[in-house]
């Protein structure tokens, strides 16, 4: 027969309830003691034992029960008070169990999920953030950051594990291999402190500049009485427009300011997408042209200094974008808004001279000149690499070509200079062959085309120490850092035009043969599209210049001549257009039999652009597992912007992007995506 079990006391309290126990014992051994002084002295101390025990005793057996009843009903009356401090606790607290779902939580937890009654569903069904797989494991804990409603919570969860919770003695429970757990989770309103820091942030100020990109061509375009006038009112548009987001404006040069605004204020001009572009050009007191600004931000910096650092950055790009602009710059990213007109052409050719001067300095200062364009390169790069040679060859110094794929567009110009006793057998190299030629004294010119990854050979833009960069494209968030010289001109037609204003300027007397001026000249008609786009008085002047040089534009239109295949290839391509939208043109310009579909795909892009209504041009071609897509416009539409949300670039009405591990018909949906989102932020109509 099993014994009844008693309830034993321990510790501290076993110790207090014994010590009369104790005493009396003691007291026993002093009165044995006393009977060996004094008999009757013993005797009446053995009377008061007696007493003393048979107290001691009745106590012990009264007082114990009530004391352990007491004990029991405080114990039980504190776990009421702990559950009654969770339950009231201004904190939201539950307990989860080991799938996540509510199994107890407290009015606190109720009311911020708003619940009137108990809620003993997923977590997840109420914060999505907190799934099974984020519940912490072992002796972690998590901190997630979640949100409800209008609130910000930081949800700190607690693995409790209930091994080792059962009672030993349980006829009902046994928790040998037990591992079950629970999960604790508090949850911290941090809706005020974000809302402070946010407050915080947009209060926090950012630097801007703002230029005027042809102030001295609007004010030479009006009577001279009224240049002051103009002047005024293009202070009183850019004042007032800074005043209206509490932003302070400054003069610091005749065509330039320096502005301080508000974050907040700065956000405000994105979303409305910075109306100051537009409204400056409505200055309008008979001056031939209008008046056209950029502007560049600089935000989050970790000091005021870094903020304009930033703005300098950004209004570089700006510059360097063609202008009409506003890019906003941050420790991470890059946004621009504008750009919608073409940038207007400089009269003037001192920064051409001053550029060639500089270049000469350069090109003098080393003994090897690498010359390279872009990848998969056309006329216009090849052009400007064969001018930059002749510059080179010209200043005594030894200059090579990198070029590493020849198009079928291209062949009949690599041609010329092929097996032509005037010309190295080297001057043409492949990448391969270009970095064991590059070394420290060596200086690398990459023409027509400004982003690194583009270019024919990365790997010599870290070998070069001395890099020249001539280009006609405008600049995006990548590009070519360090260069010892940059000259990037978007309103430029070609790259070989450019060259061809250089030439002029780096040495006198400077004799350009016919297959030279024949590649120049070339670049500049494909770039041109027959000098109908992007052409002033400068390309032609530069055309003249080749022309009196040898040119001849017989020759150059026999190097134009297609064959069959590429031709039908193209007019395929046009005839299968879709007018997506009344104004965009796509097609897919198939690459089977054609050695060069990209360069077939440009020109069916540029020839789409014929049909009446279409605002821009997009053909799609898949060529060496990439997808390319050639964009086209006239002047309705910035595909410059367009092909950047694609991870491409180009001109205002010429740009291109490229896709890796994407079918045309998948191209064709982000294309389709690309274009509705912008039209649907108004960025393009």
């Amino acid at each position: 027969m099993r014994t009844k079990k008693r309830i034993r006391l321990k510790g501290r309290l076993r110790i207090y309830m014994q010590t009369s126990l104790y005493m009396g014992i003691l007291l026993l051994i002093v009165d044995i003691g006393t009977y060996f002084l004094d008999v009757r002295a013993g005797f009446l101390l053995t009377c008061f034992l007696l007493f003393y025990f048979g107290m001691i005793i009745l106590l012990m057996f009264y007082n114990r029960p009530i004391i352990l009843n007491e004990l029991i009903s405080f114990a039980t009356q504190y776990g009421q008070v702990q559950k009654t401090l969770l339950r009231d606790m201004a904190i939201p607290y539950a307990l989860l169990d080991e799938t996540g779902r509510v199994i107890w939580c407290n009015d606190a937890f109720r009311a911020a999920i708003h619940s009137e009654k108990g809620f003993h569903k997923s977590i997840t069904y109420v914060f999505p953030a907190i799934t099974r797989e984020r519940l912490p494991q072992g002796e972690q804990e998590a901190e997630i950051e979640i949100s409800f409603e209008e609130s910000d919570y930081i949800a700190h969860i607690t693995r409790v594990s209930l091994r080792g919770m059962i009672s030993e003695d349980s006829d009902v429970l046994d928790d040998e291999d037990y591992d079950s757990c629970l999960y604790a989770m508090y949850l911290y309103d941090e809706t005020a402190l974000k809302l402070a820091l946010r407050e915080n942030d947009a209060q926090s100020l950012a630097v801007g500049l703002i230029y005027l990109d042809n102030y001295e061509e609007a004010l030479a375009s009006v009577e001279e009485v009224r240049r002051s006038l103009l002047k005024a009112l293009i202070d009183r548009k850019v004042n007032k427009y800074i005043s209206s987001f509490d932003g302070i404006c400054q003069n610091i040069e005749k065509d330039k300011y320096l502005v301080i605004l508000k974050k907040k204020s700065v956000m405000q001009m994105q979303e409305q997408r910075f109306e100051l572009l537009e409204d400056v050009k409505t200055v309008n007191i008979g001056n031939e042209m209008a008046v056209t600004l950029s502007i560049g931000i600089g935000l989050d910096g970790l000091v005021y200094a870094q903020n304009y650092e930033f703005a300098r950055t950004a209004i570089d790009f700006a510059l360097g974008r063609g202008g009409d602009q506003a890019v906003v710059k941050m420790p991470d990213k890059i946004n621009y808004y504008g750009g919608k007109s073409q940038q207007v052409e400089k009269n003037t050719r001192v920064k051409a001279r001053v550029k060639a001067h500089a270049l000469r300095e350069i090109i003098t200062s080393k003994d090897n000149v690498l010359i390279m364009g872009h990848k998969i390169g056309d006329v216009d790069s090849f052009g400007a690499a064969v001018g930059i040679y002749r510059i080179a060859r010209t200043l005594e110094r030894r200059a090579q070509i990198v070029l590493n794929d020849v198009t079928t567009s291209l062949r009949p110009m690599v041609d010329l200079f092929l097996n032509n006793p005037e010309y190295e057998n080297d001057m043409l190299l492949t990448s391969a062959q270009a970095l064991e030629c590059a070394g420290p004294n060596t200086v690398l010119v990459v023409v027509d085309v400004n982003r690194p990854s583009l270019t024919e050979c990365p790997e010599l833009l870290k070998i070069c120490k001395s890099i020249v960069v001539l280009d006609h494209h405008r600049a995006g968030t990548e590009t070519i850092e360090n260069a010892t010289l940059s000259y990037v001109e978007t309103y430029a037609s070609s790259a070989c035009e450019m060259v061809s204003e250089i030439l002029q300027y780096t040495s006198d007397g400077i004799r350009i043969k016919s297959e030279e001026a024949d590649s120049m000249y070339a670049g500049m008609v494909v770039d041109t599209q027959n000098f109908m786009t992007k052409t002033g008085v400068r390309t032609f002047e530069a055309a003249a210049f080749l022309r009196r040089n040898g040119a001849d534009v017989t020759r150059v239109r026999k190097l134009f001549r297609e064959n069959a295949a590429e031709y039908k290839a193209k007019a395929d391509a046009v005839s299968q257009a879709e007018i997506y939208r009344n104004a965009y043109a796509i097609s897919i310009c198939h690459s089977e039999g054609i050695a060069s579909p990209t360069v077939v795909g440009a020109q069916a892009a540029n020839e789409l652009l014929d049909i009446r209504g279409v605002k821009a041009s997009f053909v799609l071609t898949e060529y060496q597992n990439k997808l390319f897509f050639s964009a086209r416009s006239i002047d309705e539409v910035n595909v410059q912007v367009i092909m950047e949300r694609m991870g491409g670039g180009g001109h205002l009405n010429i740009a291109g992007c490229q896709l890796e591990n994407t079918s045309v018909e998948e191209g064709i949906i982000v294309l389709k995506r690309t274009l509705d989102k912008m039209i649907e932020e108004g960025e393009i109509s």
